[in-house]
């Protein structure tokens, strides 16, 4: 039996409630004026107490208890009250004035990044950010924690992570990739010669717009648009938004991005219909969501077989521009390995420890055991030390994400987590699906898509992250099965 229709409609209400809040965010993001930023403040404010107060009401407590106390409950009912209660235990315990200060905080400390980052000057949004730390470290002395601070706001995004748990998965990544690395460089870079001239803005839009609209992007269901930081959001399944951002001298970084926030968006057109406005509408983590962009953009995009065909595709777009290029050196090109300054242009094998650097600064500051103000001087350091790179100015290090004007404490290590389960999920896909590659090569990725709708999609929140990777792969949650991916594809690259 499922849960009753009061309840599920009581969260409808708060779904309604959060998408609303979710326009207004994308808005925000995309085309709102710069004087609109007070006003947009209050009204996320508003919003964001709203919902806090319909999730901790008594009456919502109430509904849950009469469902609980039924014994006919289906699993899914069963599913429906784990997520519906993990929410509303962590926000009872959070006092709605914190929740609309850090919503009004957040929406100028938003603003304030975007003029920082502009200006190269990380001194402009420190005191925004020394704030949201502040108020951070409130909300989770309210949580509760055992270790650190960071361990209870990383539930937001990973459930059941802690920094603990973490580092046994992440730490030996990091330093296999340092390993290969070396290995890597030792061999001479592949030519990117023929990525440089002017590529122009509209061209890279209308043939992101089709390579999106071919791997499977429902546009009567969706829109893409610019933003200063490539994302996608969801107001329903009808209705999911992405952005990308264009740089004329990149022919690539653009595509990559939109194919990456398809990714993501495929996800959210993918949920079962009968989920929509219900707490098993989502991906049980952002690991979990991001294992599909992250699939789409690097399992997919990078591979061989997609440039067999997109590469003439993408001739016709720019015509000229890419003459006399082979697939062969093409994908060489866009996997090329070398250490850089911006992690959402980072290659495969270095991203991974743009996250390490942004997990231990998150840590520590939390903790208070780094300093606000010294944050430009340790992510430089570290950058020199891991990646071998100089940091020129605040814009191209310390304030390049848009997260922490977020108050998004803990979101990092759901990029690394999502390379991670992104491989074990393609490790699994090309078991059962060994005609994919062929697939690919033609242009076709229907049957990619539904093994992703069948195994991940339509889940929803039904399994928690590790229970579904277990479900989908077979395996625990490692890094394994990425290694192996880095080992087999630079292995025919480039030799190693």
């Amino acid at each position: 039996m499922p849960v009753s229709a009061p309840l599920k409609e009581a969260c409808g209400e708060i779904a309604d409630l959060a998408h609303a809040a979710s326009v207004l965010a994308w808005d925000q993001q995309t085309y709102m004026p710069p004087r609109g930023a007070e006003s947009r403040g209050r009204q996320m404010a508003t919003l964001s107490s709203l919902i806090h107060e319909r999730i901790t009401s008594a009456r919502l407590g109430d509904l849950m208890a009469r469902a609980e106390s039924d014994g006919d409950l289906s699993e899914d009912g069963r599913a429906f009250l784990r997520e519906l209660d993990f929410i509303r235990t962590r926000l009872i315990k959070l006092p709605g004035s914190l929740v609309r200060e850090m919503a009004l905080e957040t929406s100028a400390a938003f603003e304030a990044w975007v003029r920082a980052r502009k200006q190269k000057d990380f001194a402009a949004f420190a005191p925004h950010l020394s704030r949201l730390l502040e108020l951070s470290r409130q909300k989770a002395e309210c949580l509760g924690y055992k270790d650190t601070p960071w361990d209870a706001l990383v539930p937001d995004f990973e459930p059941g992570m802690t920094a603990a748990t973490l580092r046994p998965i992440l730490e030996p990544l990091r330093e296999a990739t340092v390993a290969l690395l070396g290995r890597i460089r030792a061999v001479p870079e592949p030519d990117t010669q023929f990525l440089s001239g002017t590529w122009p803005a509209d061209r890279q839009r209308e043939f992101g717009l089709r390579v999106a609209r071919d791997i499977g992007f429902d546009f009567e269901g969706g829109r893409q648009d610019i933003a200063a930081h490539p994302f996608c959001t969801s107001f329903g399944r009808g209705d999911v938004r992405i952005t990308t951002r264009y740089d004329e001298s990149n022919p690539v970084e653009a595509l990559l991005a939109t194919i990456h926030e398809c990714g993501h968006a495929l996800y959210d057109q993918g949920f079962r219909t009968e989920d929509d406005r219900t707490p098993l509408a989502g991906a049980p983590s952002h690991g979990i969501h991001e294992s599909q962009s992250r699939f789409w953009e690097i399992v997919i995009a990078h591979s061989t077989p997609f440039w067999r065909h997109f590469l003439p595709v993408m001739k016709e777009y720019f015509p000229g521009q890419l003459d006399g290029v082979e697939v062969g050196d093409f994908v060489r090109a866009i996997n090329r390995v070398r250490p850089s300054l911006i992690r959402v242009g980072a290659d495969e094998v270095t991203y991974n420890l743009h996250i390490a650097v942004r997990f231990d600064l998150e840590v520590r500051l939390l903790a208070g055991e780094l300093a606000v103000e010294d944050i430009p001087a340790e992510w430089n350091r570290q950058y020199k030390e891991l990646l071998g790179v100089d940091v020129p100015d605040d814009a191209a290090g310390c304030l390049q994400d848009v997260h922490w004007s977020h108050a998004a404490f803990g979101y990092f290590p759901s990029y690394t987590l999502g390379n991670i389960y992104g491989a074990m999920i393609a490790e699994k896909m090309e078991e059962d699906l060994p005609g994919m590659w062929d697939d690919v090569e033609q242009g076709r990725f229907t049957a990619p898509l539904e093994w992703l709708r069948e195994h991940v999609h339509r889940e929803g929140k039904r399994l928690r992250p590790v229970p579904l990777v277990r479900k989908v792969t077979g395996r625990d949650p490692s890094a394994d099965a990425l290694l192996r991916h880095f080992e087999r594809k630079y292995g025919e690259l480039l030799g190693i």
